[in-house]
C-alpha cells in the first residue's frame, strides 16, 4: 500500500531523507505521522527511524546544512530541524530491560525488532519517503479497521510501561471505532494491571488524561476505564456518569470535562493555570450563579463550562437563551469606580462598598445605573 498524494511535501523532509540515503542510511517514517497520513488526519509530529547511529545521523544532517539538537542522544534520538520543522530521527532499537516505567534499549538494524517494542499495531507502521508502507507486524488491517490492539501479548506490553494502559483508552477515543468497542484482550490486560498506574509519576498521568479528554468524544473510553477500575486508579474519586451528557450538550473543553467527573485532579500536577481553571469550574458547579453573572465574573469559557456541566450532572436541559445571557455578561460594564466613593470611604470600607454595589448591580440584571448605586 502507498500513502497517496504529496504527503510530506509541506514538511521539508525530502532534503533530510536524501542526506541520509546518500550517506548509506535507512530513512523510514514511523508511528503517528504514518498512522495519521493513512487515516487522513493532520500530521504534526514527524518521526524517522534509521539504521544509522545518532553520531552518523548528526554528521550527515549537519553536512546537508540542517541544525541538529541531541535531544535523546544516548537513546538514539536526535532532532533535525529541516526547513523550520522538527524531525525526530531515532536509531532502530530493541528492548533489553523494562520495569514498567523506563526501558533499557540497544541499537538494532532490524525494523522487525524496532516494531516489536512499540505499543499498538497501528503505531508499528513505517513508510518510505515515496509513501510506500512497510508493515512488519501486519498492523495495517487494524489501522484500516480503526482497531486499537497491542503489539503481541497485551500484558507484556503493559508491564513494560504502565502508561500504555492510559494510552490504550486515549487511542481508542481518538482513533477507535465505537461500533466495534474496545479490544477484549487489551481491555482485560488493562483491568488486570491497573494497579501499575500507581508507579507512574502524576505528571505523566495528567498529561495522558489531558490528551484523552481532548478527544472529540471520550465517553466510551472513559466509561470502559470506570468499568475496569482504571479510572479509579488514575483519578481516585472520579465519577464519569455525566460525561456523555456533557459531550452531547456540546461541552468540548477538556478542563470542563475533568471538572465534571471530579476526583483527585489536584494531584495530577497540571499547570498552575489549568489547575486554577478546573478548580474554579468545579466550585462554580455547586453555586446558583446565572450565565450572565458567570460570564461577567469569569469569562465566556468558564460560564459555558459551568452551565453545561450543571445540566449534565443534573440531567436537565441548559437554561433557555443561556448563550445570549453569556454574551450579556461579557458586554456588561460596572458603572461605579473607586473614585466615585472617595474620599468619603477608604481602605477596607471602600472595598466592601464597591463589592456591595457590584453585587446589587449584578442582582438587578446589570440594570441599576451609577446614580441608582450611589444614591
Amino acid at each position: 500500500m502507498k500513502i497517496g498524494g504529496a504527503w510530506l511535501d509541506h514538511l521539508g523532509t525530502q532534503g533530510l531523507c536524501k542526506a541520509l540515503a546518500e550517506g548509506g542510511a535507512m530513512a523510514l517514517f514511523v508511528g503517528g505521522c504514518v498512522r495519521n497520513a493513512l487515516m487522513g488526519v493532520e500530521v504534526n509530529d514527524i518521526d524517522i527511524a534509521t539504521d544509522a547511529r545518532p553520531e552518523t545521523v548528526t554528521n550527515l544532517a549537519e553536512r546537508a546544512g540542517f541544525k541538529v539538537v541531541p535531544t535523546g542522544f544516548d537513546h538514539g534520538t536526535v532532532t533535525v530541524i529541516a526547513k523550520g520543522v522538527a524531525h525526530e530521527v531515532t536509531t532502530l532499537r530493541r528492548d533489553v530491560e523494562t520495569d514498567g516505567r523506563h526501558a533499557v534499549v540497544a541499537f538494532s538494524t532490524s525494523v522487525n525488532e524496532d516494531a516489536a517494542r512499540r505499543d499498538f499495531t497501528m503505531n508499528a507502521l513505517y513508510a518510505q519517503a515515496d509513501g510506500t508502507v512497510v508493515d512488519p507486524l501486519g498492523g495495517l488491517p487494524d489501522l484500516l479497521a480503526r482497531r486499537v490492539r497491542f503489539v503481541g501479548n497485551a500484558e507484556q506490553r503493559i508491564t513494560e510501561d504502565y502508561l500504555r494502559i492510559l494510552r490504550f483508552f486515549r487511542f481508542f477515543a481518538w482513533y477507535g471505532d465505537p461500533a466495534q468497542g474496545l479490544d477484549a484482550e487489551g481491555l482485560a490486560a488493562c483491568a488486570a494491571h491497573s494497579a501499575g498506574l500507581e508507579t507512574l509519576s502524576r505528571e505523566r498521568v495528567g498529561a495522558e488524561l489531558k490528551k484523552l479528554f481532548s478527544a472529540t468524544d471520550p465517553s466510551m473510553a472513559v466509561a470502559s476505564m470506570a468499568q475496569t477500575g482504571v479510572l479509579a486508579a488514575a483519578l481516585p474519586g472520579a465519577d464519569a456518569r455525566a460525561l456523555p451528557i456533557l459531550v452531547h450538550l456540546g461541552g468540548r473543553d477538556w478542563l470542563a470535562r475533568l471538572a465534571v467527573i471530579g476526583g483527585d485532579f489536584d494531584s495530577l500536577r497540571l499547570s498552575c493555570a489549568d489547575l486554577a481553571q478546573v478548580r474554579l469550574i468545579r466550585a462554580e458547579l455547586a453555586t446558583m450563579r446565572g450565565a450572565a453573572e458567570l460570564a461577567y465574573r469569569f469569562g465566556a469559557a468558564v460560564a459555558e463550562a459551568v452551565i453545561l456541566g450543571r445540566s449534565a450532572m443534573l440531567e436537565t436541559d441548559p437554561p433557555p437563551n443561556w448563550r445570549t445571557e453569556v454574551q450579556r455578561g461579557i458586554d456588561a460594564v460596572f458603572p461605579v469606580a473607586a473614585a466615585d466613593l472617595m474620599p468619603r470611604l477608604q481602605g477596607k470600607a471602600l472595598g466592601d462598598a464597591l463589592r456591595d454595589a457590584e453585587q446589587r448591580w449584578i442582582d438587578s440584571g446589570f440594570a441599576l445605573t451609577k446614580a441608582d448605586l450611589l444614591g
